[in-house]
């Protein structure tokens, strides 16, 4: 709320320097209108220019196009506050420190890396270039359906803890979730387990006090709101903490799309019945998570001087279960490795492509390779709820169902309420979990983390749980992707001011 409040005086700052500009001149500069509106022209038109030349993903940048160049004042405003200028924050410097720091930690096993290139898997191949997370082969991988089903293991795992627990999420939010968690997190740092925290300030603002790290501190429990919101620090207040991490003892983690709040579990859920998934890791590739959660903690903290007394060793585990490599996303990088390993997903689907995403907002790369895999036979398709979560959003997702449609992506809505897992399948090989939504925020705003398989076992699960959400969803045909008049200009708008919020 507060970032929107913000966000909202920046608007109203813009607007008023804006006119308030052009009333000055009038009054009292009118014999120079000509060359004042002459000047401010080319300097926008040169702003324009400059993002047009550094511009990778065009349909994002459009927006501040248009604005620019109808309302330079304002337009210029807004991008020099809510674009991606990260130069001064000093929590984000912080972050890529460790990142080039701790990725020395996070070493590629040759004859692994020698496998994927002999076997040409080109999209394992394109996370190990463009990211320092690594792949791994001795993984056990356990895939829950449902929120309800992940919980219970969590709480058994977190009870065995011996050293200690990270945790990573979004959101937490006080009910029967969370202090089911809360208390065994209390017994064991009682018992001298490390216990370290990591929400998202802006995620469980409306949940959780102000001062709820201290309220934890006082069981032994460390605790940061990551990115603390505050009407002083910038433009960084627009990028948060969206992922969602369990680790124990390195022995075993969790992720997905499920938070810490009772409707990710089916407890007093508002949306009928609430879709998620839940994904749990023993093996190598617990690491990635790992380095993951300590590179947001040390930015915070700058505790840990030796990170490897976190690391379980798992070399006499078996070592013939597929490919899985967790990778993290970040709004810090030139690549969009969120949307970059979907697209390849998308590319190298040959008999299907399946997709579960409670939003579906997504860019002109990302419409056009559905299409073009639709086109050349592939059966897609997408899973959106059936009861959306925000209006407004929904309507922006639903902007995009008739074009998908008529280039033949099948569109499914979830009749029995909302889907908040994040799942890509293809041709029971490939598939992605994780905390990545087809929307602008995700692919490229937010701190995401997803976990990438290939030739894993689990993967059928997946299938499994497609399959079964796909019985209770209905498709959607011509008549239900047609939009009105008035609609459709809606839709427009929020199509096109999507990217700036």
């Amino acid at each position: 709320m507060l970032n929107a409040i913000k966000r909202a005086l920046i608007v109203i700052l813009g607007v008023i320097l804006q006119f308030g500009f052009a009333i000055v001149i009038r009054l009292f500069f009118y014999k120079y209108l000509g060359l004042i509106t002459l000047f401010y022209s080319i300097a926008s038109i040169l702003i324009v220019l400059g993002i047009l030349k550094e511009s990778t993903r065009l349909s994002n940048d459009l927006p501040w196009i248009i604005l620019i160049l109808i309302f330079p004042i304002f337009g210029t405003i807004l991008l020099i506050t809510l674009g991606k200028n990260y130069s001064k924050n000093k929590l984000l410097k912080n972050i890529l420190d460790y990142e080039k720091k701790y990725s020395s930690y996070l070493v590629q096993e040759e004859t692994i890396k020698k496998e994927i290139e002999d076997k040409n898997l080109d999209n394992i191949q394109y996370l190990i270039n463009r990211t320092s997370y690594f792949v791994s082969t001795n993984n056990e991988i356990t895939y829950y359906h449902f929120g309800e089903k992940f919980y219970p293991e969590l709480l058994k795992e977190l009870k065995k803890a011996e050293k200690f627990i990270f945790m990573e999420y979004f959101i937490i939010n006080e009910g029967v979730m969370w202090n089911g968690i809360l208390d065994i997190l209390k017994e064991k740092a009682a018992q001298g387990v490390e216990v370290r925290i990591l929400y998202d300030d802006m995620g469980s603002i409306a949940m959780l006090s102000t001062n709820y790290s201290k309220q934890l501190a006082k069981y032994g429990i460390k605790c940061i709101p990551f990115n603390k919101l505050s009407p002083f620090r910038g433009i960084f207040m627009n990028n948060r903490d969206h992922r969602k991490i369990t680790v124990i003892d390195g022995k075993v983690a969790f992720s997905g799309g499920v938070n810490l709040s009772d409707e990710y579990i089916n407890v007093n859920s508002k949306l009928g019945i609430w879709k998620d998934n839940g994904i749990k890791i023993v093996g190598d590739a617990i690491w990635n998570l790992t380095v993951m959660f300590l590179t947001l903690w040390n930015a915070n903290t700058k505790e840990d001087n030796d990170i490897t007394k976190f690391k379980y060793d798992f070399h006499n585990h078996d070592t013939n279960h597929g490919y899985v490599i967790p990778y993290g996303v970040a709004p810090l990088h030139k690549d969009l490795i969120g949307e970059d390993v979907y697209i390849n997903m998308i590319t190298s689907a040959k008999k299907y492509l399946y997709i579960m995403t409670p939003y579906l907002i997504i860019d002109t790369d990302m419409v056009n390779a559905l299409c073009r895999a639709a086109k050349r036979g592939v059966d897609v398709r997408i899973i959106v709820p059936g009861i959306p979560d925000k209006k407004i959003v929904y309507t922006q997702t639903s902007s995009f169902f008739k074009v998908l449609h008529d280039n033949g992506v099948n569109i499914y809505t979830y009749t029995n309420g909302f889907v908040h897992s994040k799942v890509f399948l293809s041709d029971d090989i490939r598939a992605v979990v994780g905390t990545i939504n087809m929307d602008y925020r995700s692919l490229y705003l937010h701190f995401e983390n997803g976990i990438y398989m290939e030739n894993v076992s689990e993967i059928q699960e997946i299938v499994k749980d497609f399959e079964n959400t796909l019985q209770d969803s209905k498709k959607l045909n011509d008549a239900d992707v047609k939009a009105g008049l008035v609609k459709s200009l809606w839709q427009a708008v929020l199509r096109l001011f999507a990217p700036l919020f």
